[in-house]
């Protein structure tokens, strides 16, 4: 597969400059900040898309914050908190003085109010397993909130740093019903929402008064008075914008221009410290062409993960030989990379054994049917690494199909049955994070799409979520790291890292690695 050329041409010069020109700036108080893809809807308990966390994080508040070494908890909006010597009661203490955007107080009864409706069956809302197994969540006074819990949950605090947990305004989300999260959303962060043009810009304000940011920034409050989230598909339009000023921020710059952009003394680029983030292909399990453990396998063999990384990211991100980086919490070492990583020899006797024959044309078939699979995955950057598997899986007679779509109804296609396999990335700092994610009976269609069911591991995780004690959590969540990779269940590609690059107006931003968003709650944000 041959590189992407880092040729900055004068037709993606002159689309930067439309950057510019498409949302009307306020001088030096308006910052604009490129990115790949839009969210399908701005809610925090119904999408699972990065686009969606990293406006959300600035549009909303959590219980609790997340330091840069993604091990510390911080202050959120609440001040304080306490945990029974049972691990089943968290007791928290408010702030007094937060507000909603549009000006209401938000007090308990509000904290109350947006898990109530996260757990409704009618809210359809989604990786519930991030709350723990709930018995209820009440509001003794406004300052106070009390999470009881039916069992421990070993990672409670550290899941109420993710914008899941962002407390909402329900009764603007009750008045609004399915137009929330998309003409407006109410939120206590340090920017407020303005508008959402799908596929073009989200528009964020500063919120006067806001004085609660956590103490892991400079600011403990914006520093700007307008934030425009720009979706610029194309990478060479992204990083000139960036180069020529018509661009702020953005952390979504291609591998190819890193190098590039650490050399120009206009620019900031920084990395996360501490960050997570993998790239895969999963597997349909029970889909009548990847069923088979010993086909799974032999794809995994198939496919060059050293070569993809390098060409794809330019040596910046490691090629992946398990499902979880190596350094994150609970990873279990004792897992067999072998098995994934070329080996084309061993990937033919395989399909060869699981009855899958090389065909005239090359392709290999069973029982008349050509072994064809289809992914689904999200338009821009898995592009590239799609094609790039193809090709390997045709050097051992696999056609794989490729089906990609925009992120705006990428989520609704990826949460059918109509697929054999899936393109997807993720951030987690720690295996049960991962695990609990992916892998719960109960997470299907979505995020589990392998549709993986099985007792054992649904058991296993909940003894790692409810463990007291850390040897007990990591067996647990050791044996289920074991369970899946054996069954080669995902092709895991690479892991990558995070960069932010900050334009010539801007102080440096240091980079966050919560759920990917570099930029996370927006106070680092300053100009010059």
């Amino acid at each position: 597969m041959g590189k992407m050329t880092c040729k900055v041409t004068a037709a993606a010069f002159a689309a930067a400059t439309m950057i510019a020109g498409a949302v009307p700036a306020m001088a030096q108080k308006s910052v604009t900040i490129v990115r790949e893809i839009d969210t399908d809807r701005y809610d925090p308990q119904k999408s699972t898309a990065r686009s969606n966390a990293e406006v959300m994080y600035m549009i909303g508040d959590t219980l609790v914050n997340l330091d840069y070494d993604m091990k510390t908890l911080k202050p959120g909006l609440a001040s304080s908190w306490a945990v029974s010597p049972d691990g089943l009661t968290y007791t928290f203490k408010l702030r007094d003085d937060v507000s909603f955007c549009s000006g209401k107080k938000m007090t308990a009864k509000d904290v109350v109010a947006t898990y109530e409706r996260w757990l409704d069956p009618e809210t359809k809302g989604l990786v519930k397993w991030r709350m723990g197994e709930v018995d209820k969540v009440t509001a003794p006074d406004d300052v106070t909130v009390e999470y009881k819990l039916k069992k421990p949950f070993s990672e409670l605090l550290y899941q109420m740093t993710q914008y899941f947990h962002t407390v909402l305004n329900v009764e603007q989300a009750k008045q609004l019903g399915a137009d929330f999260g998309i003409k407006d959303i109410d939120g206590t962060g340090p920017l407020c929402f303005e508008s959402w043009t799908p596929r073009d810009s989200t528009v964020l304000t500063k919120h006067k008064g806001y004085k609660w940011g956590p103490p892991i920034y400079d600011y403990t409050e914006a520093q700007v008075d307008k934030v425009i989230w720009k979706v610029v598909p194309e990478e060479n339009t992204r990083v000139t914008a960036l180069q020529a000023g018509q661009a702020d921020a953005s952390q979504y710059v291609p591998y190819w221009s890193i190098k590039e952009l650490q050399a120009n003394k206009n620019l900031s680029v920084t990395k996360a410290e501490n960050f997570f983030w993998t790239y895969f292909i999963g597997f349909k399990v029970d889909k009548e062409l990847v069923h088979d453990v010993r086909v799974r396998k032999a794809i995994n063999l198939a496919v060059d993960q050293k070569a993809i990384s390098d060409a794809v990211t330019f040596g910046f991100a490691d090629p992946a030989s398990t499902m979880l980086m190596p350094n994150v919490l609970d990873f279990n070492p004792k897992v067999d990379r072998s098995i994934y990583g070329e080996n084309t020899k061993e990937a033919e006797r395989l399909l060869d054994e699981a009855g899958w024959k090389k065909g005239a044309d090359g392709f290999r078939y069973k029982d008349g049917k050509k072994l064809a699979p289809l992914v689904y995955g999200i338009s821009g950057a898995f592009k590239e690494v799609a094609e790039a598997v193809q090709g390997d899986l045709r050097k051992v007679g696999i056609d794989l199909q490729i089906q990609l779509f925009d992120s705006t109804v990428a989520w609704g296609k990826l949460a059918t049955q109509e697929f054999d396999a899936f393109g997807m990335s993720f951030p987690y700092v720690s295996a049960g994070d991962a695990l609990n994610l992916y892998f719960r009976s109960a997470n299907t269609p979505t995020p589990n799409r392998m549709n993986w069911k099985d007792k054992e591991t649904d058991e296993l995780l909940d003894k790692g979520s409810t463990a007291t004690d850390d040897a007990t959590r990591a067996a647990a969540y050791a044996a289920v790291q074991q369970k899946v990779h054996d069954a080669a269940v995902w092709i895991p590609l690479y892991h990558e890292p995070l960069f932010v690059v900050a334009g010539p107006k801007l102080k440096p931003i240091k980079a966050h690695g919560n759920y990917g968003c570099g930029l996370y709650k927006g106070l680092g944000i300053a100009f010059k």
